[in-house]
């Protein structure tokens, strides 16, 4: 196939992990940050840093009684996701657009689609980008080859189409069916939308048999059902699905904590920790702590870990890289010896179709309302109950087979090969 020019920005994981499952596709094997690449103009890394620390400083001030809650309302506003069910139209452009046609007017995005052009050598690569800013520039600016937009939430708001969604050239791969219904709502051509799959790395998944996700399925089942519940009742279709199990499990069982990039719920790691002292010691629990390329969320676990005495703990594991290309690789390494997965619903809920039971942290905006939503009725995960309890409640859940279901229900009714999907649609389209 030809290879495609990946766009990301580096704001936050969510658009990077999805840009970097699909780095095999990528010209020269590199992923090109929209808002941070070689040579960008200092005004357009003004308004993209502006940005950042704006949504970042509001993730934050959340925490503040009263005026957190009202300040973060009024931002949350404007990327709330609609009803589904209304008759009104939604194809008039948003408050998004309004304030980021007017910036392309004034060039913002104009230098990275000149050099994206002179890139291709008049070859017309296509563009596949992970956040909908730098398609509408490319769209803006006449890009002369195809564009493409990968969705990374369960439900989108109007934000994602296009000011003249009816005319636009850009295509999409939609992660859920109610992306694709959503994106027609918006006045996109049903021609110009196809339903992949979100892009999980296949990596932790192998090829069209997804033999890597199976083998590590089958040891999370034995690690999630240790009294055997769920197997006495479903032995069946694990059997069909992945084959026999092993005996036993060779490793303890392991709880991966992922907070967000901003570090917001960063507290509720220590709490776990604490709670799992004495299975961590005794060998039969390890609980790795994702600070992602953070380097002060990885001094804050260092630090409370050592000053409430469990940093002599062998079975916690802090994973913190400098960058998130050695971040992206490592935590899907340890993924493969997971069994849940802590964390906000973010573009991680979509990592339930790897066979991870997701235990949902308190959310942050409304899209992660929407993925938590999507995540409970799909039966991929379960809610974070009083923190101070998870001791009880999570062994609960892991006793009675619970979690050992949810795996499963997230592999059975999960869609695992997004990225061979894209691969398949950018050779026809583009090849």
């Amino acid at each position: 196939m030809k290879k495609a020019f990946i766009l990301s920005i580096d704001m936050g994981y969510g658009h990077q992990r999805t840009a970097h499952a699909l780095k095999s596709l990528a010209m020269r094997n590199k992923i090109i940050n929209a808002n941070s690449y070689t040579g960008i103009p200092e005004t357009d890394r003004s308004f993209w840093d502006n940005s950042q620390a704006f949504y970042e400083f509001v993730s934050r001030f959340k925490k503040v009684p009263i005026l957190g809650n009202l300040m973060f309302s009024i931002f949350d506003a404007t990327q709330a996701v609609g009803e589904f069910y209304t008759d009104k139209n939604l194809t008039g452009s948003s408050f998004t657009q309004k304030g980021m046609y007017p910036l392309f007017v004034r060039g913002w995005g104009k230098d990275l689609i000149e050099k994206l052009s002179e890139a291709g050598r008049g070859k017309k690569i296509p563009i596949v980008s992970t956040f909908f800013t730098p398609a509408f520039m490319a769209e803006h600016f006449d890009y002369s080859g195809n564009v493409f937009c990968v969705v990374c939430d369960t439900d989108i708001s109007r934000s994602w189409a296009p000011m003249e969604p009816e005319t636009t050239k850009i295509r999409y791969f939609a992660p859920t069916e109610r992306v694709y219904d959503r994106l027609k709502m918006y006045g996109v051509p049903e021609k110009n939308i196809f339903l992949t799959g979100y892009p999980l790395p296949l990596e932790n998944v192998g090829g069209e048999n997804m033999e890597i996700l199976k083998s590590d399925l089958k040891t999370r089942i034995v690690n999630l059902d240790p009294n055997k519940i769920y197997r006495r009742k479903y032995g069946v279709v694990v059997e069909k699905n992945l084959g026999s199990l092993p005996v036993k499990s060779d490793r303890p069982l392991t709880i991966v904590f992922a907070v967000g990039g901003a570090g917001a719920q960063k507290e509720y790691g220590i709490e776990i920790v604490r709670a799992f002292a004495k299975e961590i010691k005794d060998k039969k629990m390890k609980i790795v702590l994702v600070a992602g390329t953070r380097k002060e969320i990885k001094w804050y676990f260092e630090k409370e870990l050592s000053l409430q005495g469990l940093d002599a703990l062998k079975g916690v594991e802090v994973l913190y890289e400098p960058t998130f290309e050695e971040y992206y690789d490592k935590f899907n390494k340890v993924l493969r010896r997971a069994d849940i997965l802590w964390t906000k619903p973010s573009e991680l809920s979509f990592y339930a179709a790897l066979g991870l039971p997701i235990v949902i942290a308190p959310t942050i905006g409304s899209h992660e309302n929407i993925n938590k939503q999507w995540i409970l009725e799909s039966g991929f995960g379960i809610e974070q109950k009083n923190i101070k309890f998870v001791r009880k409640w999570l062994m609960n859940e892991i006793n009675e087979g619970n979690l050992a279901k949810i795996a499963m229900q997230g592999f059975v009714d999960g869609n695992q090969l997004g990225v061979l999907k894209i691969k398949e649609i950018l050779t026809e389209c583009c090849g």
